[in-house]
């Protein structure tokens, strides 16, 4: 917790992420206190564009800093994390919580063993259209949700072909786990994060491999398919402990128009929610005077998903006090079903997030009898 009225802010990772955040902490009571990175360049360039120091050894910020936002790639996460909240930092790890799961749960640990805490960057929680499904389902307007249609599908939105983003080694996995990752958080955020018992799901590599990939625009250079080893679709299929269930549908590229949506079935009203748009649509019947149907579109105000998710982690930082959304074990239960999808394409077949769990129970009782 800060001493002072002004949260002190670092940035590990000073890429268009980090710059991207930095940007938006003028608006706040906050103070952007430096930052880390392992390419000299990148911070000379951060450096003179916000004037502030920067460093190659992340304990020097920490030394500095309140609280971190952590924006490297997928596989550093663990590495600065789990430092940041050894040194006494909060922390905002931008999503996937890690690049595995067995990496995700080591970052858990030791933020159930830090007296700060760990947010993870799901920002699409912070959209306006968000926050009136969540009212409305408190509110008791939806009734139960039996099933959610979650969709992330670009036609062509390969981040770079060549870069860390389509590197296993680097990202742990490829539109699943970058931009799939999003899609299932907002899906279990809205069923409040049930249990997951089963998940059947399949992931392919038929874009990102080919010479002549033909795109319009792309996130990132395209340096070509050399060395790209991740998938660029993914569909599954999850089953709750409840009954409830979650398709999935996601591709940086697929020969299909775009979509967004998400689709939710509730026994007294249902949702349509464009992600990309912000649109929103209430599908309710009723019997009054004769049976009918209503469809409502709702209009909210715009807004900077990601900056109102700074807001919540500065306010959580100088109020020292953990966030009641976006936590740590959520990002886990996430990244557990990240696993399960990539395990169960392995396999070809379903996979059950018990028999894992239990799995892997037996297995570190049996490492620690062993020792």
């Amino acid at each position: 917790m800060t001493t002072d009225s002004t949260v002190r802010i670092g940035i590990v990772g000073l890429g268009g992420i980090g710059n991207h955040h930095a940007d938006r902490l003028a608006a706040y009571d906050a103070e952007l206190a430096g930052g880390v990175d392992i390419s000299g360049e990148a911070r000379r360039k951060f450096g003179e564009k916000y004037s502030v120091p920067t460093y190659e050894d992340d304990e020097a910020l920490y030394s500095v800093a309140d609280a971190v936002l952590i924006t490297t790639p997928n596989r550093f996460h663990e590495q600065y994390a789990v430092a940041a909240l050894e040194a006494g930092c909060d922390v905002l790890l931008e999503k996937p919580l890690a690049h595995s799961l067995e990496s995700a749960e080591r970052i858990v640990e030791a933020a159930h063993a830090a007296e700060g805490f760990c947010m993870v960057g799901f920002n699409n929680r912070f959209a306006a259209p968000v926050e009136v499904i969540k009212q409305y389902q408190a509110e008791g307007r939806f009734g139960e949700f039996s099933h959610i249609e979650a969709n992330y599908v670009r036609r062509r939105g390969i981040p770079g072909r060549g870069s860390w983003f389509t590197s296993t080694e680097v990202a742990g996995g490829g539109s699943l786990i970058d931009i799939g990752v999003h899609a299932i958080d907002l899906a279990l955020y809205f069923l409040d994060f049930p249990t997951i018992t089963e998940v059947s799901g399949t992931t392919r590599s038929q874009f990102g491999t080919r010479e002549d990939y033909a795109y319009v625009e792309m996130w990132g250079d395209d340096i070509g398919p050399q060395g790209f080893d991740v998938d660029d679709s993914a569909s599954a299929f999850l089953r709750t402990e409840s009954g409830q269930t979650v398709s999935l549908d996601v591709a940086w590229a697929t020969n299909r128009p775009t979509n967004d949506e998400f689709v939710l079935r509730g026994t007294e009203a249902g949702a349509r929610l464009d992600r990309a748009s912000h649109d929103l649509t209430i599908y309710e019947a009723n019997g009054a005077g004769t049976d009918h149907l209503t469809d409502a579109e709702i209009q909210t105000q715009g807004g900077d998903t990601h900056k109102a998710e700074l807001r919540y982690f500065i306010d959580h930082v100088a109020a020292g006090e953990p966030p009641e959304r976006n936590t740590v074990e959520e990002g886990l239960a996430v990244q557990r079903v990240i696993d399960a999808i990539y395990r169960s394409s392995e396999q070809g077949e379903a996979v059950s997030l018990d028999d894992h769990h239990d799995a892997e129970r037996d297995s570190r009782q049996t490492a620690n009898t062993n020792i």
